[in-house]
C-alpha cells in the first residue's frame, strides 16, 4: 500500500483562531507598572485619552505624573462624556494626528477604551469616515496601545470590537478588527473602587451579558465556553457586593476578572440578540449600553432559551439557581427568573416605559434590530423581526412572556 493511499480524503477546512492582546497584566496597583510598560514599547510621544469624569476626579492626572520621569511629549484628549460617536472618534483622531503620536494610553470605561483603541487603529488611515461605514476594513495600525479599564463590564481591553453612535442615522455601529486589540492591557481593580453603584451594577451585568451570550453563542468553542463559565460563576457571588459595598476590594477585583474573562469570550465567540436588540435603544435614545442589555437580558432568553436547553442547565448550576438535569425545561424558567430579579436587586429599570422609550416607537426599533445579521446569526434561534417586536412589547411592559 503506497503513502498516498493512507492519506485521509481532503475535508472541508473547520477551524477557530483565538485571540486575546499580546500581554494581560492583571493585580491590585497593577497600574502603577505603566511606566515599565511604556519604555518595553519606546513610545516618544503619547496621547493619553479618558473622559470628562476621570479628567474631573484627577485620574488622568495621575496617569500623567506616573509618566512625567520619562520626561516625553505627552498630550491628552478628555472630551469623552456618555456613549461615544463617530463624530467625537473623529475629533480624537485628528488630535493623535496633529500631536504625531506613536501611542496612546487609554483609561476609562467602555467608551474611553473604544474611542482609544479605535483611534490607534484608524489614525494611519487616509479615510476613517470608510472604516465607520464599513466600506473599508481596518487592516493594520503602527500606533502602540495600552489600555486600563476603570469599570468592570465591557472587557473593551480584550476585544476587537468598538462600539460607536451614527448621529445621522440614529444607530449604533461596531467596528471589528485585529487591530483594535491592544498591545497590553492593564487590569487594576484599585481603579474601579470610585465607579458609582449604578455604573457598578450596568456595567457588570454587560460583562454577565458577554459571557452568557457568547456561551450559547453559534461560534463558541470549548475555549470560549471555559472562559464564560468562569465569569458566570464570579459573577453570581460578587455582584451583589460590588454595587452595595463599593469599596470591597476583594470583590472589585473578582468583577474585574468577569469582565476580563467574559470579554475574552466574546472577543472571540462573539454576542448575540440581546446586543442587537440594545444598539437601536442606544442608537436613538442614547440608552447607557449595559443598562440596555442588562434589561433587554431576561426578554431575550425567554425566547432564545428554548434552542440551548442543554448550555441553559449548566448555567442553571453555574449561578447555583438549582440541578434541572431530570427536567431541563426548566432549566430556562429559572435562569430568565433569575435575570429579572436581578435587575431589581440591582436598582436597575426593568422596563423600557421606565427608562423613557415610547411605545409606538417599538415596530421601529424591531426593524433596525432585525438588521444586525452580524450577531443575529450568531444567535441560536432564528429571530425575525416579529420576533423582535414581540421581545421590545414585553420589555416595554415589564412583564415576563407566559
Amino acid at each position: 500500500m503506497s503513502i498516498q493511499t493512507l492519506q485521509p480524503p481532503v475535508k472541508t477546512v473547520d477551524f477557530q483562531d483565538f485571540f486575546m492582546p499580546g500581554h494581560v497584566r492583571f493585580g491590585v496597583n497593577a497600574y502603577l507598572t505603566l511606566v515599565e510598560e511604556v519604555k518595553k514599547l519606546n513610545a516618544r510621544r503619547i496621547t493619553v485619552i479618558s473622559d470628562k469624569g476621570l479628567d474631573k476626579v484627577g485620574l488622568v492626572q495621575k496617569v500623567l505624573d506616573l509618566l512625567a520621569p520619562l520626561e516625553i511629549d505627552v498630550t491628552t484628549f478628555t472630551d469623552i462624556s456618555g456613549e461615544p460617536t463617530f463624530r467625537l472618534l473623529s475629533r480624537s483622531i485628528d488630535r493623535v494626528r496633529e500631536h504625531e503620536s506613536d501611542m496612546i494610553i487609554g483609561i476609562g470605561g467602555g467608551s474611553a477604551l473604544d474611542v482609544a483603541k479605535a483611534t490607534t487603529a484608524l489614525a494611519d488611515e487616509e479615510a476613517p469616515s470608510l472604516c465607520f461605514s464599513g466600506e473599508k476594513r481596518i487592516e493594520t495600525r503602527t500606533i502602540k496601545c495600552i489600555l486600563l479599564p476603570t469599570t468592570s463590564g465591557t472587557g473593551s481591553e480584550v476585544t476587537m470590537n468598538a462600539i460607536f453612535g451614527d448621529e445621522e442615522q440614529e444607530v449604533k455601529r461596531g467596528l471589528v478588527s485585529q487591530s483594535l486589540l491592544p498591545d497590553v492591557a492593564i487590569v487594576d481593580p484599585v481603579l474601579t473602587l470610585s465607579c458609582p453603584s449604578k455604573v457598578t451594577a450596568a456595567s457588570g451585568v454587560d460583562a454577565f451579558t458577554h459571557a452568557l451570550e457568547s456561551y450559547v453563542a453559534a461560534r463558541a468553542t470549548p475555549m470560549t465556553k471555559m472562559y464564560a463559565e468562569k465569569a458566570m460563576k464570579l459573577f453570581a457571588s460578587n455582584i451583589p457586593k460590588a454595587v452595595h459595598n463599593g469599596k470591597d476590594l476583594e470583590a472589585r477585583k473578582e468583577m474585574s476578572w468577569v469582565s476580563l474573562l467574559a470579554g475574552v469570550s466574546l472577543a472571540n465567540a462573539g454576542v448575540g440578540a440581546v446586543h442587537a436588540l440594545a444598539y437601536p435603544l442606544g442608537g436613538k435614545y442614547h440608552v447607557e449600553h449595559g443598562v440596555a442589555n442588562a434589561l433587554l437580558m431576561p426578554f431575550v432568553f425567554e425566547v432564545i432559551g428554548q434552542t440551548c436547553m442543554e448550555e441553559m442547565m449548566e448555567v442553571a448550576s453555574f449561578l447555583h439557581l438549582g440541578d434541572f438535569t431530570s427536567n431541563p425545561h426548566q432549566a430556562k424558567g429559572a435562569i430568565v427568573q433569575y435575570l429579572y430579579e436581578l435587575l431589581e436587586t440591582l436598582n436597575l429599570p426593568t422596563s423600557l416605559s421606565e427608562i423613557g422609550i415610547k411605545e409606538e416607537d417599538l415596530p421601529l426599533l424591531a426593524e433596525q434590530a432585525s438588521k444586525v445579521d452580524r450577531l443575529l446569526s450568531n444567535t441560536p434561534y432564528e429571530l425575525t423581526e416579529n420576533h423582535i417586536l414581540k421581545i421590545y412589547e414585553n420589555a416595554y411592559h415589564g412583564k415576563r412572556k407566559e
